[in-house]
């Protein structure tokens, strides 16, 4: 059957170029289709240039405490410019390293924009210009866009993240509009950055997919840096009129300098051509897909953002490669059967000053039977020395085990718990039991130990905590 390829990949982002990496590693003729560069969003717009921002909003943070370290230091001014150098000179040098190891692995690159045509005998296809490129299978991978809520977006004075890390100049105010993981990030760099920030969430809570009680840990301590947080509060409206923003709520107005709009993101499958081929599209715009990530049309797959579910880089990264494995072995290029990662045992992380990372159900989701303790960080060498002489620890490790079973959750909030998760989810992903892993030993001082106390003490042998 004359093919032009074994596997064509509508998005370059992380599910699509993980997909196509480890297609190319399984001797799949493989065809990566996006207008634009290699890496997607994550790359350029998302995961890696706001950490880079939020480094440099924990330098600054850093040097504003030295003193009480017994460090003389001195804080001036944040030069927008100079950090946003400083982050698309960590994106370039990573677009360059992906590049190069797309190029090594024989993909074919094609740079224009694609759109999905039905199987015509010869399998489904993707059209770029005039030229339709024939595969024995096709993955979308075409991620998701800002969600706007109808709000007039300039780029200017009312944005989304994607404008708002391209700022040359920071703001004296701005509003957050949105307490999710986008919102939450952007209001904790800023105000590290000296922006003066009102965060408003719609709900009664930030991050209302974590525990709680971390998110009004977080809330806390946002507020003590200066955030103003209005919880359970609706934007109605925005009017950019010169060099202010006047935004609506619904118990009067706000003028500030920037509105950042930071309320999720959409599926990205209109106008692809998904439908017209018989796809089946959610009402949330999301593809409907079986547990293989199937399409209702043959032949065609989809993966990371376009697939319910938490929108994560890494979420995107395991579609991929299960993708390329099973695409693999339906075309008889393998013999394994691959295994698609649940969503619960994906671990996620929100980025801000203080970082919350969990992985598997909360102790609501594990239900009344469950086993939830909480180790504080107050108790923990390496988090005491993080924190300035003065400074109240507030960090939690929070493990959830089924009654006398498995640990089917890990929730931690404090500085830098962002490392702890990986641990967190080999306990969860290996359904282990407190038992199985309280032998293990684990460094002093360092944060891992409060995963250590808090199993120990699901065992009934706790150490540095009270029982």
């Amino acid at each position: 059957m004359n093919r032009d390829f074994d596997l064509a990949i509508l998005g370059a982002g992380s599910a699509g170029y993980a997909c196509a990496l480890r297609a190319a590693q399984l001797g799949l003729s493989v065809a990566l289709i996006d207008e634009g560069p290699l890496g997607g969003t994550c790359l350029h717009r998302g995961c890696i240039p706001t950490k880079a921002w939020l480094q440099a909003a924990k330098v600054r943070r850093t040097v504003a405490k030295a003193s009480a370290f017994g460090v003389d230091a001195q804080l001036g001014g944040v030069e927008a410019g100079q950090v946003g150098r400083y982050a698309d000179g960590v994106v370039k040098s990573l677009h360059k390293g992906l590049t190069g190891l797309i190029s090594s692995r024989g993909i074919t690159v094609i740079p224009e924009r694609g759109v999905l045509t039905a199987d015509d005998g010869r399998g489904p296809g993707i059209e770029t210009g005039g030229r339709t490129h024939r595969a024995g299978a096709v993955v979308i991978a075409t991620g998701a866009s800002p969600i706007t809520l109808g709000l007039p977006i300039d780029g200017e004075r009312i944005m989304t993240s994607d404008q708002a890390l391209r700022i040359t100049s920071l703001p004296t105010r701005a509003v957050v509009l949105g307490g999710g993981v986008i919102g939450v990030e952007f209001a904790s760099m800023w105000v590290d950055l000296g922006v003066a920030v009102t965060l408003i969430e719609a709900t009664d809570r930030l991050l209302p997919a974590e525990e709680p009680g971390h998110s009004r840990i977080l809330a806390k301590e946002l507020a003590k840096r200066g955030v103003d947080i209005r919880l359970g509060t609706a934007v109605t409206g925005a009017v950019a009129t010169g060099d202010c923003v006047t935004v609506s709520v619904e118990d009067g107005e706000i003028d500030t300098d920037l509105l950042l709009v930071a309320v999720g993101r959409r599926p990205a499958s209109a106008g692809i051509g998904l439908e017209e081929a018989g796809i089946a599209i959610a009402s949330t715009g999301h593809v409907v897909v079986d547990d293989r990530l199937q399409t209702s049309a043959r032949g065609v797959f989809a993966a990371g953002d376009l697939v319910s579910g938490p929108q994560l880089a890494h979420r995107g990264y395991a579609h991929g490669m299960y993708l390329a494995e099973l695409i693999a072995q339906l075309q008889g290029r393998s013999d394994s059967t691959p295994a698609l990662p649940r969503d619960s045992d994906i671990a996620r992380v929100t980025y801000s000053s203080p970082q919350v990372a969990s992985v598997g159900l909360t102790a609501a989701q594990a239900g009344p039977d469950a086993e939830v303790v909480d180790y504080h960080l107050t108790g923990n060498g390496r988090a005491q020395i993080l924190r300035a002489p003065g400074e109240r620890e507030t960090g939690v490790a929070r493990l959830v085990r089924r009654a006398g079973g498995e640990i089917v959750g890990v929730h931690l909030v404090g500085e830098d718990v962002s490392e702890l998760i990986s641990e967190g989810a080999l306990l969860v992903g290996w359904q282990a039991t407190p038992e199985d892993v309280a032998g293990i030993v684990h460094p002093h001082p360092s944060l891992s130990e409060s995963i250590a106390e808090a199993n120990w003490a699901l065992t009934g042998r706790a150490l540095h905590m009270h029982s």
